[in-house]
């Protein structure tokens, strides 16, 4: 419950947050302007990576253990908030960031100790000396690539999800305890998903530095941890599937600059995404076939993580190969992914299905009956309610009594908390206090949670334009429910956090699909949400 806790704070915080940066940003010069690299057209904030990073470090702060190894952590993701705002601000040379970077680092490897002891093809222990040196050239290269990649809208932040949620699914499936890289993974995926719908193409907040390097870092420090302190006989070639692309993509970029005779460190448009859209992809199409990649990776990484280096490197190596020589004879063969004027017979399907009303409404009307069941439903059937869930429901019933008498907007942040908290513990007592005695409770479980994804994947996509805009954040969501449906199957109460946070994730993405159709306060949604609070408030406290 406090993973879940942990995640949920930080989706809040982060959401509270950003919007009040983004409107700070244009007074202090927080302001990505456009350029002929850049892909927007308009001045952006660059408020994200505070919403991020203290959306995450406030439960992290909260409730890991202080020791030096994570006192080091606070300290190097302050450090790179520090110094990555100030480069959102005043655009900093690459060398003054490098200073951060190498601080941040520097704290974790030698203070911290934390460091790598084995390398990938060697049975050898790496001497002290090397491996901290090799550890601190690889977090800072770690920092940069997730750094550079954030080029598109949503980019950087679902990668890094991505790999987050691998790291934490292997923490929670070791036999040692894995709980302190849980707790930092659920706490920045709360973090990047109450940031990535503002990050939605076209996004209205980017993340700056002060994101990107606390995303790099964080990766970086939790897959060494993983390896060398949870579960040290996973395959050490294993961060190559964990980190994925941007790793290969960065180092490809250098590659190119060198050959070319460039400034290493001066950006440039030749990044992977920047390859896909001069191809001829859109910004959707660029986004999701690099999100596609990286989940092949994690995917990979979670039933080969105790496969040979040398496999994992072949898949690796393999997989980034075909992506570079399919870029590189695309673009000698002038290939474009779509030709002006061409609609394909599948376009014109969809477009028949598409003049059905009915095809468009029918997934919404399900939401807005099934979301509010599900609350009503588990309070009253939930075989026992905790003490702090029924404390925790008297708070938020109370706040949303004042949303309803109050003149606030339907759609108020207020409203959105309580409805995000009700789902975190209306979720929570599903999994946990829900079923037992219920013939077939796993399979109705799954038809639910399965229509409720396909109904919310056909509102987004289908829909008014007022309910949501499609993007790729989207297809994230789908991934990681699937995953977790199909994936973390275990009996683990850690492995339990993985499949609660991918139906979470889900049911949050409902609340905002009815939020945003609500004209009135007195809703379905809300008066469930009232309901089913009083009932878990009366069944926890009396």
């Amino acid at each position: 419950m406090l993973f879940l806790i942990g995640f949920i704070v930080a989706i809040v915080i982060s959401m509270a947050i950003i919007p009040l940066m983004a409107r700070l940003a244009p007074h202090i010069g927080m302001i990505d302007r456009p350029d002929p690299r850049k892909i927007h057209a308009v001045p952006i904030p660059r408020a994200g990576g505070v919403g991020i990073v203290l959306g995450a470090l406030v439960p992290v702060a909260m409730w890991l253990p202080l020791d030096q190894l994570s006192g080091a952590f606070l300290f190097g993701a302050l450090i790179l908030l520090v110094f990555g705002v100030w480069d959102d601000i005043q655009e900093l040379g690459h060398y003054v960031k490098f200073i951060g970077q190498f601080a941040a680092v520097i704290a974790v490897v030698y203070y911290g100790d934390l460091h790598v002891t084995h390398l990938p093809f060697m049975e050898a222990e790496l001497p002290e000396t090397t491996g901290k040196i090799f550890t601190v050239f690889a977090m800072v290269g770690m920092i940069n690539a997730v750094n550079h990649s954030d080029g598109l809208d949503g980019l950087a932040g679902g990668t890094t999800l991505l790999s987050l949620s691998c790291i934490a699914y292997l923490a929670s499936m070791a036999d040692a305890d894995g709980s302190f890289v849980v707790l930092i993974a659920l706490a920045v995926l709360g973090g990047i998903v109450g940031f990535l719908r503002y990050n939605n193409h076209p996004a209205r907040v980017f993340m700056g530095d002060g994101g990107s390097q606390f995303l790099g870092f964080t990766a970086a420090f939790l897959a060494v941890y993983l390896l060398e302190n949870v579960n040290t006989v996973l395959s050490r070639a294993l961060p190559a599937l964990i980190l994925g692309l941007p790793i290969m993509d960065i180092l490809a970029v250098f590659a190119q600059r060198v050959y070319h005779g460039m400034n290493w460190f001066r950006a440039s448009k030749n990044h992977v995404h920047h390859r896909l859209l001069e191809l001829g992809f859109d910004h959707y199409e660029s986004v999701v076939i690099i999100y596609s990649i990286q989940t092949l990776f994690v995917i990979s990484a979670i039933f080969l993580c105790y496969e040979s280096d040398a496999l994992i490197l072949s898949i690796y190596f393999g997989v980034c190969a075909a992506l570079f020589v399919f870029l590189t004879m695309a673009e000698h063969r002038r290939w474009r992914a779509h030709r002006a004027g061409r609609v394909s017979e599948f376009a014109r399907i969809i477009n028949t299905i598409k003049a059905h009303r009915r095809f468009i409404t029918a997934p919404v009307q399900f939401i807005g009956v099934a979301v509010p069941v599900l609350f009503i439903a588990v309070s009253l059937l939930a075989k026992h309610v905790p003490e702090d869930i029924g404390l925790i429901s008297a708070v938020m019933a109370g706040a949303l009594v004042l949303y309803f008498v109050s003149r606030i907007s339907v759609d108020s942040i207020i409203a959105q908390a309580v409805h995000y908290v009700t789902a975190a513990s209306v979720i929570y007592l599903e999994t946990r206090h829900l079923g037992e005695n219920i013939p077939g409770f796993d399979a109705m479980q799954i038809v639910y949670f399965g229509i409720l994804i396909v109904a919310i994947g056909l509102a987004i996509r289908y829909g008014e334009k007022s309910d949501f805009r499609t993007t790729p954040m989207d297809y994230l969501v789908v991934i990681i429910a699937l995953t977790a449906s199909f994936v973390m199957q275990s009996t683990s109460e850690l492995a339990e956090v993985g499949l609660m946070a991918g139906k979470l994730i889900v049911v949050f993405y409902a609340c905002e699909l009815i939020v945003r159709r609500m004209r009135r306060k007195w809703s379905a949604l809300n008066i469930a949400t009232f309901v089913s609070l009083a009932v878990l408030a009366y069944r926890g406290l009396v």
